[in-house]
């Protein structure tokens, strides 16, 4: 961190910025070479990660990527594939479960994921989150040969997900936030820690929710991973680090106002005085300019292209 912060402050950070999202490039380049080199076997691409892991911003420079190896992917929400709402199983709050993978019709979502493999039309369901129904549009959906499809979900690496796919017909990615940075020599930065200023961040400029909340309800995201995602890993024929080296001194002036709205008497208090300990570690980067606009952190701090 010291290391990083020498560089900020002798007007290096543009620097930085290039060679990590360079790498990030050159990874996400190499993943869909790998896919390219075996066409004709994969069919199915899995993306799955923890909250906050830049999964979908991943999942669109994959796409990008594998059109360049003159594929042409196509991508399938696993939303649309939810119960009705009426059938959606119930968690330990007695609340509906979509995080529950018995939450999405796997025999619908298998028998269509077969049926496109094998070159057929099949009529792909649009979930409605206001009726909480499947709707059905009237345009079909085929597949060519040099089509595969990515599908992008927290439960991508288990195998019960696609289990009418024969395993040589898939390739699983999974995606986290593995920081690179410590403190010094004894101390790490938690990578938990990372991907929650990520979601604090996008939470208030998305989805008007504030730092309280995010923090508030976070043990129960951790929860969904560890039951969902982290047990799975092992699954996965290769990793992606979205982590960026620069990213927190990026994200300090964001997240800095957010936490300190949190008072003192509230219960995730806390947490945001720990977040905000932590980030006063880090020399903020206040020009942004060398940025991409197809950046994880974009995902997160707003001004990507890949969103409207």
């Amino acid at each position: 961190m010291g290391a990083l912060n020498d560089l900020i402050t002798s007007g290096k950070s543009g620097e930085i910025i290039r060679v990590a999202e360079a790498l990030h490039e050159k990874k996400i380049a190499q993943i869909a070479d790998t896919i390219a080199s075996e066409r004709e076997r994969l069919r199915i691409i899995l993306i799955a990660g923890p909250s906050s892991s830049g999964k979908t911003t991943f999942a669109q420079r994959l796409i990008v990527q594998l059109r360049v190896n003159g594929l042409r992917p196509i991508s399938i929400s696993l939303d649309d594939y939810f119960l009705d709402r009426d059938k959606t199983p119930l968690g330990d709050d007695g609340k509906p479960d979509f995080e529950a993978l018995e939450a999405i019709d796997l025999r619908l979502f298998n028998q269509h994921l077969t049926k496109l493999i094998q070159g057929k039309e099949v009529l792909v369901p649009r979930y409605n989150f206001h009726t909480g129904k499947r709707e059905y549009p009237d345009t079909l959906t085929k597949i060519e040969k040099d089509q595969p499809i990515i599908i992008e979900g927290i439960h991508g690496l288990n195998e019960r997900l696609t289990a009418s796919i024969p395993k040589e017909n898939k390739f699983k990615i999974y995606v986290s936030a593995l920081t690179q940075l410590s403190i010094d020599n004894h101390n790490r930065i938690s990578t938990t820690d990372t991907r929650l200023l990520r979601r604090l961040v996008r939470d208030s400029w998305q989805r008007s929710i504030d730092a309280k909340t995010t923090i508030s309800v976070w043990p129960k995201v951790l929860k969904g991973a560890e039951k969902n995602i982290f047990p799975y890993q092992e699954e996965a024929d290769v990793m992606f680090n979205s982590a960026l080296v620069y990213e927190m001194a990026v994200i300090k002036k964001y997240a800095e106002p957010l936490l300190k709205e949190i008072p003192p008497d509230e219960p995730e208090y806390i947490k945001a005085k720990h977040l905000l300990k932590f980030l006063e570690y880090f020399e903020p980067i206040e020009d942004e300019r060398d940025i991409p606009l197809t950046s994880i952190i974009r995902e997160f701090i707003g001004g990507s292209c890949f969103y409207d």
